[in-house]
């Protein structure tokens, strides 16, 4: 029996529709911050290109939407129009997710999104008070879904040595000092998603390798490091600590996903309180390589 089918029948529903009432009335009752709280983040590689079935095994993003128990999922790198992601994701949102989404002003670039159960209060894409240079940079998105302040994050990739790598460093200067508001202002906040950085050398199969290089330079493993110091909590490592990865990123060359070398940059950054609520945390990895639809994979952690 189809997962739809069975799902009516147990909730005692007679279509789609009253189930997806049923199921948004049953997390509007409980305060988010009363239950536990399922986060997912992923980088797409393109959200059009994610929900395309590849294959009868692989059949994309959407099964996994239908199938996970996270309540909010951080998109990253959806590189689509609000209209197009909303195309992209409609049986998803048929069942009942909902999205809000920031769009890069260059189109076919960047772009972050949050997919939740129950509607965002609230949203903004600004990482300063007044406006700034990343407002339309499609890196950054903003929500507050019940007691929860979440963010979606793209950090930019940088090239060592040029002006690209001199973007990322102010895009990181404004991350730090937005996270530091948030920190300050007392609610739970977690910001999920490709940080393009390293962190250590457990979080890169070929660290020797890549010291000089964007994504494992000096200066930005100790950007990382001062946002731990700072209070926030990298979820995944506190459950893990003494593990190599698991990585999340894998670059579709070569053999580098059978291989297992990969980088660990997809992070759920968490204040502390929440940090500490860190219950269960998993990589999602596909079982082959023909069965990825992103380059990246799902990064879940379960807050109780």
């Amino acid at each position: 029996m189809p997962r739809l089918h069975r799902l009516l029948r147990s909730a005692g529903c007679s279509s789609p529709q009253r189930l997806i009432a049923v199921r948004a009335l049953d997390y509007r009752r409980r305060p988010m911050s009363a239950k536990k709280i399922t986060v997912t983040t992923i980088n797409v590689n393109g959200i059009r290109a994610a929900v395309k079935e590849r294959s009868a095994e692989n059949r994309g993003l959407l099964p996994w939407l239908e199938q996970t128990s996270s309540d909010i999922v951080c998109l990253q790198e959806v590189r689509a129009e609000e209209d197009q992601l909303r195309e992209a994701l409609a049986p998803a949102l048929a069942f009942g997710w909902q999205v809000v989404s920031a769009a890069s002003s260059v189109k076919g670039r960047s772009g972050v999104g949050i997919l939740s159960r129950v509607p965002a209060a609230s949203t903004r894409v600004a990482l300063d008070a007044d406006g700034g240079e990343f407002d339309e940079s499609g890196r950054y998105l903003e929500a507050e879904i019940g007691d929860l302040t979440v963010a979606s994050i793209y950090l930019p990739t940088g090239e060592a040595g040029t002006a690209r790598q001199e973007e990322k460093e102010r895009f990181m200067a404004a991350v730090g000092a937005r996270m530091a508001v948030l920190a300050a202002s007392g609610r739970d906040a977690v910001i999920c998603g490709d940080w393009n950085i390293g962190h250590t050398e457990r979080d890169i199969k070929a660290w020797k390798a890549n010291q000089k290089k964007a994504g494992f330079l000096p200066e930005e493993r100790a950007w990382v490091g001062s946002l731990l110091e700072a209070g926030w909590v990298d979820s995944f490592r506190l459950l893990h600590p003494d593990v190599d990865g698991p990585y999340s990123w894998w670059s579709w060359r070569g053999k580098a996903f059978d291989n297992d070398a990969g980088w660990r940059i997809d992070y759920h950054l968490a204040t502390a309180d929440l940090g500490r609520r860190a219950h269960s945390a998993r990589v999602e990895r596909a079982d082959a390589y023909a069965l990825r639809w992103s380059d990246h994979a799902p990064v879940t952690v379960e807050y109780r």
